[in-house]
């Protein structure tokens, strides 16, 4: 197995947070987004929302769901969860797994492939996302 070609990028903004509870002394934080870019070479705007919580060495785990569109209004669900670290500032950078479902014609070839993420969040709220196929 290998990572394959980048099939995906963008860049967005935070648009919500909110903690949530979770166990004594480990809420979690829930983050939405929204981020334009490309995927499969298709113009898109991506949504979603990830809930992460701290890991008792440190890390950070977290899953979540988005809606991705195409800029002629065709559509795909997705579903992920990955591993991230904070950095300095609130910062965050994650690593993870990234599974698509689609009936759109130009992004059907996302059915069939497991994708790979990297993500990265700034202090002021910025996010920046590649996704690349697994091969």
């Amino acid at each position: 197995m290998a990572l394959g070609d980048q099939i995906g990028h963008n860049t967005g903004q935070i648009t919500g947070t909110r903690v949530l509870p979770g166990e004594p002394g480990e809420p979690k934080v829930e983050v939405s987004f929204e981020a334009r870019g490309h995927l499969l070479n298709e113009e898109i705007t991506d949504m979603g929302t990830y809930v992460s919580r701290r890991r008792p060495d440190g890390s950070l785990y977290g899953e979540g769901q988005g809606f991705t569109v195409t800029a002629s209004g065709e559509t795909a669900l997705w579903k992920g969860s990955g591993v991230g670290k904070l950095l300095r500032n609130g910062a965050s950078s994650w690593r993870g797994a990234i599974y698509y479902q689609t009936e759109s014609d130009k992004l059907s070839r996302l059915n069939g492939i497991a994708c790979v993420f990297e993500y990265e969040a700034d202090e002021s709220g910025k996010v920046e996302s590649r996704t690349y196929e697994w091969k």
